[in-house]
């Protein structure tokens, strides 16, 4: 395992007296134009402007099949459900998230060691890359809390101490997202702005957090100019659809109080060269889980 120097400059301040708009100062795609991968230019040019790139069908129906069963076997594992990687629903106590799945199961190890998938975000980012988080989410119907409007890279930056805008998620889809069971809510073109958020951070914040999120919320007023300029775009598709978005995007989700589920497999891909440094804006790490240390290549 390789230890993360101590600090670093900090381009991207947050979690002080005042919410502050920041110019993003790096790279939204960091490969050079033409550089050979899976995405065509034309995408990768849209991921550049909007922040985002919806897939129609990223893994085949069989796959969804494989996974979709690995899901059901790990959220009804007793030992899984005591694990501190598994986060549950507040109202019903149901497995809502576990944490660092291609660490527990080789079935998902192999999904983040896919081509079409590490190809992707080595693409995007334009160096080798490691899984900064992984993990499964499973919104059931009738109830399952949705999350609120925030951008992932203000988290990993003030908790987890990445200080480079060099990361990407995929988010998997392995159910149908209809257009009213919850689903990925993006402001296409608001990654080109960090907004630094109000307030300290707590201590153990990560713990309130994974369930419900208090620091790093953006104002009202905030979302609200984001909403203006950018608009709002809900992300639908059949299982196997995916969508890559950017660190810095505003995003969020509505609760799910359909009868129909909502569960995606989820990844998170840091350059290597941008490896997690001390936390920007809380007194300590957050667990290697939920921001890894291992800064090991995915190969």
């Amino acid at each position: 395992m390789t230890t993360a120097p101590e600090r670093t400059a900090d381009l991207y301040p947050t979690r002080g007296a005042t919410e502050v708009a920041t110019p993003r100062m790096d790279p939204v795609v960091w490969s050079e134009p033409g550089t050979p991968g899976p995405i065509e230019a034309t995408d990768l040019a849209g991921f550049e402007r909007d922040g985002f790139l919806a897939i129609d069908q990223l893994i085949t129906s069989d796959e969804v099949e494989t996974l979709r069963a690995e899901l059901e076997r790990l959220t009804s594992d007793s030992e899984i459900r005591a694990d501190e990687r598994s986060i549950v629903e507040p109202k019903s106590s149901e497995i809502r998230t576990v944490f660092e799945v291609h660490k527990i199961s080789e079935v998902f190890a192999q999904l983040v060691r896919d081509p079409r998938i590490v190809g992707r975000a080595r693409q995007i980012l334009g160096s080798d890359v490691y899984v900064h988080q992984s993990r499964i989410n499973v919104k059931p119907g009738f109830g399952a809390t949705g999350f609120y409007w925030h951008s992932d890279f203000e988290t990993w930056h003030a908790e987890d101490g990445l200080a480079n805008m060099r990361t990407v998620s995929v988010s998997i889809a392995l159910t149908e997202n209809y257009d009213t069971n919850g689903g990925l809510m993006i402001m296409p073109g608001s990654h080109k702005t960090f907004l630094g958020c109000a307030g300290e951070t707590p201590k153990d914040n990560y713990k309130k957090s994974l369930q419900m999120q208090d620091a790093g919320i953006p104002s009202d007023e905030s979302l609200t100019k984001f909403a203006d300029a950018h608009g709002i775009k809900l992300f639908t598709g059949k299982a196997g659809s995916a969508t890559w978005f950017d660190c810095n995007c505003m995003h969020g989700s509505g609760d799910n109080i359909t009868p129909y589920p909502r569960s995606n497999v989820f990844i998170v891909f840091n350059s290597v060269e941008n490896e997690a440094v001390e936390p920007f804006a809380a007194p300590v790490r957050r667990p290697e889980f939920i921001g890894a240390r291992d800064f090991t290549p995915v190969k």
